[in-house]
């Protein structure tokens, strides 16, 4: 069969670009200054051996290619849900991920559909991928050379998808979702992990985010509204005076799940419990942030006030620091709450934050 595409393949790669230091995670380092290092040489072999501490704890606990998973998380669901918590051993990662999305029985149902769509299928969406495809994770070396491996499979992923469900097609917060998912898996394996979210394997779908009108954006940053008014009364209403709602900070932590522009880390470990408990951890992690920078916040006027919400300070953004609090936060029984009063105000099209009565057809992990 004649394969009639227009994609990258149809260009050939750039330049690749000059080496520079990485940082752990293969993104480029900004500060060029090291002169910390001498004062802190032991501290990564500590942080190595804790990691592979942690690495032989979680291949014990997932048995051999994550045989064992599905039945150590029935056991001992709330090990599993403290450990994740911690976060995922970095070299486990993409395994990890895959098991908890429940991403892996897609694939295995749907042997071969992936490169079908990716070879012989065409996409109405392919020239808007390509060209944002160079604005995803442009200073990981992954992305970085044009029209090269990383974004090649990129634009595989993003429009086979778009194929796949030409209702979403493609919109450009998806490419983030996208690109972090190859950083740790195949096209295939990332395609399926996608898939997984945006369907509803295991948590509420995520479809809704990328619809037409954003639906789902509009109902997740209304009940964000309400619980900032009702945890942070003095900050809900010093964003009432200055006319601060959602829409102008919070739409991309929904559409992003932080991956847009909050350091990798903290995504990574942001992502470890949102695959795991689902949306919720978003609320949680936002009025985390607001929180902890309430005291700063209620004293900014207008300007000064939506730049510090699209910036916010290191310390904040320190994983250690910011996910413990997000943790003591309870929002579950309230979300389900104004699941249903935003559903009356909009003639019951809203969706459930936690999970959804038609599954597709994918073993649900038992949790608490």
């Amino acid at each position: 069969m004649d394969r009639k595409r227009t994609g990258v393949d149809d260009f050939e790669p750039g330049p690749i670009p000059s080496p520079r230091p990485v940082d752990r995670f293969g993104f480029v380092k900004q500060d060029q200054n090291n002169s910390s290092e001498g004062l802190t040489k032991s501290k990564p072999l500590i942080d190595k051996e804790r990691e592979e501490r942690r690495a032989r704890k979680w291949r014990k606990m997932i048995g051999i290619g994550g045989s064992d998973w599905k039945h150590y998380v029935r056991r001992k669901p709330l090990v599993v849900k403290r450990r994740i918590r911690k976060g995922i051993p970095d070299c486990l990662r993409g395994l990890v991920w895959q098991l908890i999305s429940g991403s892996r029985d897609l694939l295995l149902m749907n042997a071969g559909v992936y490169e079908q769509l990716v070879i012989y299928e065409t996409s109405a969406s392919e020239l808007d991928i390509i060209r944002d495809i160079s604005r995803t994770f442009p200073s990981h070396v992954f992305f970085q050379q044009r029209h090269g491996p990383g974004q090649r499979s990129l634009y595989n992923v993003l429009k086979a998808y778009s194929v796949y469900d030409r209702n979403v097609g493609y919109v450009q917060g998806m490419g983030f979702l996208a690109g972090l998912l190859l950083l740790y898996m195949s096209e295939e394996d990332a395609f399926w992990l996608l898939v997984a979210l945006l369907k509803g394997a295991v948590h509420a779908p995520m479809e809704g985010l990328y619809l037409v009108g954003l639906p789902l954006v509009q109902q997740y940053l209304s009940q964000f509204e309400q619980l900032v008014k009702e945890q942070l009364p003095k900050l809900g209403q010093h964003f009432m005076q200055e006319m601060i709602n959602p829409s102008m900070y919070a739409s991309q932590w929904f559409i992003t799940v932080f991956t847009y522009s909050f350091p990798f880390p903290l995504a990574l470990r942001i992502w470890d419990v949102f695959l795991f408990e689902g949306v919720k951890i978003v609320f949680k992690v936002g009025l985390a942030l607001l929180r902890y920078c309430e005291n700063e916040l209620v004293k900014l006027p207008f300007e000064k006030l939506i730049n510090a919400l699209r910036y916010f300070p290191q310390d904040a953004l320190n994983p250690d620091v910011l996910l413990p609090l997000a943790y003591s936060i309870k929002v579950s029984k309230r979300l389900e709450v104004l699941t249903i009063e935003y559903g009356k105000r909009n003639g019951e099209l809203s969706q459930p934050t936690e999970s959804r009565n038609e599954q597709v057809e994918v073993t649900k992990q038992s949790r608490k």
